[in-house]
């Protein structure tokens, strides 16, 4: 276990200086001068130029891209260019938010998928399967970006049930921690995320609890007097979890990226929003830094899953 974890380790790294060095270099091929978005169009070339040698935009990109490496590995990211503060500052403020809508939307996909996709495979091929299904490709075929709005419409615009945007006047946003959010602006973030994972992960629970149900330890577990909820539950279910921990972990990891189009729907002070305004100010220690933590954040998640595999299953071994 130790030598695979440390080949994972060691794997992280060419990847992460992949995702450092792609995301410099698309950001420095955006259009547009930070110098000038913070002076404004109104500023002289003159001011211009000065800032932008006092901010380091004047040296050519090796040098640059030199130095981002060097502070990356230290863990100093720069400061950003449309507050002046350091980087790490604003993401660990951000962080919080973003890591308490990930994870209440997993609890949402969690909640509304495994039971779904037992039900559906216990009644697999009678109307009850085919009306779970026909609702888990409903769900894959919804974008973020058309159910959010469409949620904020119906449970906040015309019924007056929910708010639609911000956090909260009572919430708390600590650093480094996660923040104490008044559960009725949390709804329908976490909705539009949990739903569309929901359908994905009930859709491999169905299909694989189907294919372990058709087992002869099932078979024989019933044979022995076994009632089908404790037959399904502890035997089957538990032996069809390797596929299902797959999906869990990639779309963790996707709810990281897919936060983006939900914060700014929902004006949610998370990383997604932050790197969204980021991008727009060309702002380019601050987006570099967005990416660099999502980065490492899904490498995480995807080393965990890996881990998971040997409590669900403890004949893997790790050679």
């Amino acid at each position: 276990m130790l030598r695979f974890l440390t080949r994972r380790l060691l794997l992280t790294v060419p990847v992460l200086l992949g995702v450092a060095t792609l995301v410099f270099a698309l950001i420095h091929l955006v259009p547009g001068d930070p110098a000038v978005s913070m002076l404004g169009e109104a500023a002289t070339p003159a001011d211009v130029s000065a800032l932008r040698a006092r901010l380091g935009l004047d040296d050519p990109l090796p040098t640059q891209y030199g130095r981002f490496l060097s502070d990356a590995v230290r863990g100093r990211l720069g400061q950003s260019l449309r507050t002046g503060r350091p980087v790490t500052t604003e993401l660990s403020e951000k962080l919080g938010a973003t890591v308490l809508l990930a994870v209440t939307a997993m609890i949402v996909a969690l909640v509304v998928a495994v039971p779904l996709g037992i039900i559906a495979a216990v009644r697999a091929d009678t109307w009850v399967d085919n009306v779970a299904m026909a609702l888990a490709l409903v769900g894959v075929s919804m974008p973020n970006f058309w159910l959010g709005p469409l949620l904020a419409l119906l449970f906040g615009v015309y019924l007056g049930w929910l708010p639609i945007s911000g956090r909260g006047p009572s919430a708390e946003f600590l650093i480094g921690s996660v923040p104490r959010v008044p559960p009725a602006y949390l709804v329908l973030p976490a909705l539009t995320l949990g739903l569309a994972l929901a359908a994905i992960l009930a859709r491999m629970t169905r299909a694989s609890l189907v294919e372990e149900l058709k087992e002869l330890y099932v078979r024989a577990a019933r044979s022995r007097g076994l009632s089908t909820r404790r037959t399904v539950l502890r035997h089957a279910l538990r032996n069809g979890l390797i596929p299902i921990i797959t999906i869990v972990g990639l779309q963790f990891g996707a709810v990281l990226t897919g936060t983006i189009i939900t914060e700014t729907i929902f004006a949610w002070p998370g990383l997604g929003r932050l790197l969204i305004q980021s991008i727009q100010f060309r702002d380019y220690p601050m987006v570099q830094g967005c990416i660099l933590l999502i980065a490492v954040t899904y490498v995480a998640v995807n080393l965990l899953t890996d881990l998971a595999y040997g409590l669900a299953d403890p004949r893997i071994r790790y050679e």
